[in-house]
């Protein structure tokens, strides 16, 4: 199947084509998942909390994207492959934000990078990301990088004021380049209105069925996290007990092998020992 390109987005949303969005860490999951026909696989910062155990996504360096964005890179052909710039690697300074996203472009195999959030400095950034080549996708609504000046992960957009307020940001994140906006945690019918003022496609999370595309965590789609997922996460099957299930009868397997096994070596051990008795027995 022909590779999935940034210019491909736009077309599918003209055309009304949904977009279709899952995350990946690792080769074997960006194989399976690639294999299935995703459009986009997110190597999300997520990771951290689905991976690699932390509370939230603040702990997650550009070095652990680089690792796992190589993994993903390695596994999927056909999807377009969008890493996260994580906590502190675009914030800090427009070279640092250069430098960074080349890295998760030249070393990790990644097409485009995601930043989060809005207002002109994040607006700055995408601009002269997308000025030296490097595709950008934006992200508003519930930004976990954000999760402590939001007090917690709180869907977004909810007034009237943090309404018109995404909605500029979404119009200034598109004039400067991006090629897609994700929209996390919002009301579905500011969404909708997101959604309908943009030429770029709009990628739903918790953000109702009016957005150009969705995307889910796969952990979640899978159901392999362990705890509650959040309310709009779909799990499309239970893999975490199915895993479970598995592991029980490996261990019950290896269990019984191993005690059959050692039942069997006491029963030659004592043949041996009476094949030595009958002999000294004949000799006497």
């Amino acid at each position: 199947m022909k590779p999935v390109r940034v210019p491909d987005l736009r077309v599918m949303k003209e055309r009304g084509e949904k977009i279709a969005v899952l995350t990946a860490y690792d080769y074997t999951m960006a194989r399976l998942l690639d294999r299935a026909g995703v459009d986009i696989i997110l190597v999300g910062d997520s990771v951290g909390m689905v991976v690699l155990g932390f509370d939230n996504t603040l702990p997650v360096t550009l070095d652990m994207m680089i690792h796992h964005t190589k993994a993903v890179s390695r596994g999927a052909k056909r999807a377009l492959i969008v890493a996260d710039m994580p906590f502190l690697t675009f914030q800090l300074g427009m070279e640092e934000a250069m430098r960074n996203a080349g890295r998760l472009i030249q070393e990790g195999g990644a097409a485009a990078v995601k930043i989060e959030g809005g207002g002109s400095h994040i607006v700055e950034t995408a601009n002269r990301l997308v000025d030296i080549g490097i595709p950008v996708m934006g992200h508003l609504g519930l930004t976990p990088q954000s999760v402590h000046q939001l007090g917690g992960f709180r869907p977004q957009g909810r007034d009237s004021e943090a309404a018109e307020r995404l909605l500029k940001d979404a119009d200034v994140l598109e004039k400067a380049g991006v090629f897609a906006i994700v929209l996390e945690s919002i009301p579905a019918e500011l969404a909708a209105r997101v959604t309908s003022s943009l030429k770029v496609p709009t990628i739903g999370i918790g953000a109702g069925p009016e957005c150009d595309g969705q995307v889910l965590v796969s952990y979640d789609m899978l159901g392999l996290s362990e705890g509650p997922v959040p309310p709009f996460a779909k799990q499309y099957t239970q893999l975490s007990e199915q895993i479970v299930s598995a592991a029980r009868a490996y261990i019950e397997d290896v269990r019984r092998s191993t005690s059959e096994a050692g039942e069997a070596q006491g029963r030659a051990e004592r043949e041996r020992g009476s094949a030595a008795s009958r002999e000294a027995r004949n000799l006497n």
